[in-house]
């Protein structure tokens, strides 16, 4: 198939300086217009494409959906945190709409609650339970590698669009997160879909698809607050920049896309910031109940300087220009703990972005009716390329040196734009191969995958040992083999496509396959493999027991949920020396479960009715501590109260019944105030206070410190199992 890279494969139009082809005559029924039935239409595509083209789609999409769902339960409740506001959001609209962590509407999660719909209307459908909770996921998964296929076909051909497609969902860190429950799945989807639109925009200079890129970010906003806004910089300016329209149409439109993007996002925070705080939950993760106070400090400017009050250790910022969540700068997303969720491909795209944009310079004087240069300008091939390479080196820029909270799974973020630039890049220089400069690209795009495909694989040296020579040895071949690509035959060009492509794919591949065969819970996690000086592994994330915490010092093993992991050298929180609010790092052997029965997994000993391990995943609660909680737990508001939201998570996930989270997440929100808990307890609302060591509060005088040490000396100690609790309706004695 002859691929025109100035007009899309559809026919349509795509602006001045373009030409069109026609598209081939459909089927016409009897009054003329053209028509096929659906179900043709489905299978065999666009009249454009080849016949093996929408099947072979379909099957990339099945294919996608079988790996994404296969052994889905072994993660139980994935991250306790997200599913007991799902669980919330299945029992109260109220809580729905807000977020809530609990059904009585103490206090909400620290994010918007847009990710949490899609998982909440499934639990109220089918009922609680792992799948019910993961497949709206997993389906976001599948609809994102469809967008990003759609996008690339359609500019390009369907064999660029099946190479991007695929390269999206063998992507371990993107394998991991369209299997879990935190909002990283919905931003990736929307932000595939706002660069689509763009794209579709720059073709023909129609506002209609900036409105709908607009609206994708605004409510991406409500899945992951400022992260959506990432990639809006490269998106207005290159609109601004290579649209087929006017500079005041130009204006307009973009003006028109920011409104989309207001509307979209804004009627929520709008309705939160006008309603009454007295008759809504808490915002978690602010410090005054405002969700303007957590956009723009814990989950916004706290993120880029470190300064997160209420943050685990406080806040404060790093102070050390490396940042207490790990060290910053260029190869922050290449090292030892990021390199294997996400880099494999990067190389690549860098290089064929590089390539794409040079192939598409004019290599003409095409002028329009009154003089201008138009190719130049309004080339959408070239804008695809910018669209998906701005948003991807914006986001690598702020991930590479952000130093506040940062996780691995965050790079989920950059799966959808290296895929297409990898798909884009691939078939363009494939169609151009009898050029020299464009064989000669495409094997040193070969060679630096195959390179860094296995210094990753030799991070993990028990790790399939045979399988980084299987990447460097093919990918080397494949590389002379596509130097020479523009003198060999047809067939053996292919081959030596098809071999590169293997080895391109064999890594991720691998660790995909191990991602999908673990379990995985808690408040982080990571894809693949343990490897040496990173954190995480099988089942696990960067927690004690799967790797740790940057900035101290901790060894410790342990399983969480169904992952057999051995963690990594642990460090301990930002800062060192423990948890916040007291607590030692020490040596300790612990094994959890996460089922569907809400036993909660733990991490590395640390959970248990009592542990700290609350802060980093659920609690393991015993069959006598959920009697003892579901005991006339109807004649109050909430069943018992925790400090800090994973506790209280996994009481309320194995009991059905609200569980107040003291302190929100980290146990650090000033939530409730000493003298509200005193009233509620006057009030007979809260049955049982859930002990829980010293996790939260950040300091011996924090909201959460004050209400444990008002409730250890003043109610009745009931010990069930190795759990502690105390009756806040009988005064202890003497």
């Amino acid at each position: 198939m002859t691929v025109h890279f100035d007009q899309p494969t559809t026919g349509r139009d795509t602006g001045p300086g373009n030409r069109t082809r026609p598209p081939a005559p459909a089927p016409a029924d009897a009054s003329g217009a053209t028509k096929r039935p659906f179900v043709r239409r489905l299978w065999h595509g666009r009249p454009e494409d080849p016949r093996w083209a929408r099947p072979a789609f379909l099957a990339l999409l099945l294919a996608t959906a079988v790996l994404y769902l296969y052994n889905l339960s072994a993660s139980g409740y994935a991250n306790s945190f997200y599913s007991a506001a799902v669980q919330a959001g299945s029992q109260s609209w109220k809580a729905f709409f807000f977020g809530s962590l609990d059904a009585a509407n103490a206090i909400t999660v620290d994010k918007p609650p847009a990710a949490l719909w899609p998982m909440a209307l499934s639990v109220r459908l089918f009922g609680l339970s792992s799948w019910a909770i993961l497949a709206p996921e997993v389906l976001m998964g599948v609809g994102t590698v469809a967008v990003v296929y759609a996008a690339v076909r359609r500019r390009f051909s369907p064999a660029a669009g099946l190479i991007a497609g695929a390269v999206l969902a063998l992507t371990p860190v993107a394998a991991l997160m369209f299997r879990f429950n935190n909002p990283d799945a919905m931003l990736a989807l929307l932000m595939a879909a706002a660069c689509c639109f763009v794209i579709r925009a720059l073709e023909d200079g129609r506002t209609k698809w900036l409105l709908w890129a607009g609206a994708a970010i605004g409510f991406a906003f409500l899945a992951k607050t400022l992260q959506a806004f990432l990639i809006l910089p490269p998106l207005a300016l290159v609109y601004g920049v290579c649209a087929p329209v006017t500079v005041r149409k130009r204006i307009g439109q973009l003006a028109a896309g920011l409104a989309a993007i207001v509307v979209s996002g804004g009627w929520w925070v709008a309705i939160v910031e006008l309603w009454p705080a007295s008759s809504r939950p808490y915002i978690g993760g602010s410090q005054n109940n405002s969700f303007l106070n957590l956009t723009f400090g814990y989950n916004g400017l706290g993120r880029l300087n470190g300064d997160e009050t209420g943050s685990v250790g406080g806040g404060g910022g790093s102070g050390n220009g490396g940042g207490a969540w790990g060290e910053t700068g260029w190869d922050r997303l290449f090292g030892s703990s990021i390199g294997g969720q996400i880099s494999w491909l990067i190389p690549a795209a860098l290089i064929l972005l590089v390539a794409g944009l040079a192939a598409t310079l004019p290599h003409s004087r095409l002028r329009s009716s009154g003089g201008t240069p138009m190719a130049r300008r309004t080339s959408a091939t070239r804008g695809a390329f910018l669209v998906w390479g701005g948003a991807l080196l914006t986001t690598m820029l702020v991930f590479s040196y952000m130093q506040g909270i940062f996780h691995e799974y965050y790079t989920v973020a950059l799966a959808p734009y290296i895929a297409p630039l990898v798909g884009m890049g691939a078939a363009l220089l494939w169609e151009k191969r009898d050029k020299a400069w464009a064989s000669l690209t495409l094997a040193a795009a070969m060679t630096a995958t195959a390179a860094w495909g296995y210094v990753l694989l030799n991070r993990s040296s028990d790790y399939l040992p045979w399988l980084k020579w299987l990447v460097l040895v093919g990918g080397l071949t494949a590389a002379l083999g596509l130097i020479f690509a523009g003198r060999l035959g047809r067939r053996l060009a292919l081959g030596a496509a098809g071999l590169g492509l293997v080895a391109a794919l064999a890594g991720p591949a691998a660790y995909t396959l191990t991602t999908v065969n673990e379990g995985h819970t808690g408040s982080i996690v990571t894809a693949g493999p343990a490897v040496a000086g990173g954190r995480g592994g099988p089942g696990g994330g960067g927690a004690p027991g799967g790797g740790g915490f940057p900035g101290g010092g901790q060894n410790q093993q342990g399983q969480n949920g169904n992952g057999n992991a051995q963690g990594q050298q642990g460090n301990g929180f930002p800062g060192g020396g423990g948890f916040p609010g007291g607590g030692q790092n020490r040596n300790q052997q612990g094994q959890g479960q996460n089922q569907p029965n809400g036993d909660g997994g733990r991490m590395g000993g640390m959970g248990g009715g009592g542990g700290v391990g609350g802060l980093l995943n659920g609690a393991s609660v015993s069959s006598e501590a959920k009697k003892l909680l579901e005991t006339d737990a109807d004649q109050y508001t909430w069943a018992a109260a925790a400090i800090g939201a994973q506790n209280a998570a996994s009481y309320q996930l194995s009991t059905g019944d609200p569980v107040m989270a003291i302190g929100g997440f980290n146990g650090t929100d000033p939530s409730p105030t000493l003298a509200q808990f005193k009233q509620y307890v006057a009030d007979g609302k809260i049955h049982y206070f859930i002990a829980s060591g010293s996790m939260g509060g950040g300091s011996s005088d924090g909201t959460s410190s004050q209400i444990t040490s008002w409730v250890e000396a003043t109610f009745k100690k009931v010990t069930v199992g190795s759990s502690t609790f105390y009756d806040l309706t009988q005064k202890a004695s003497g």
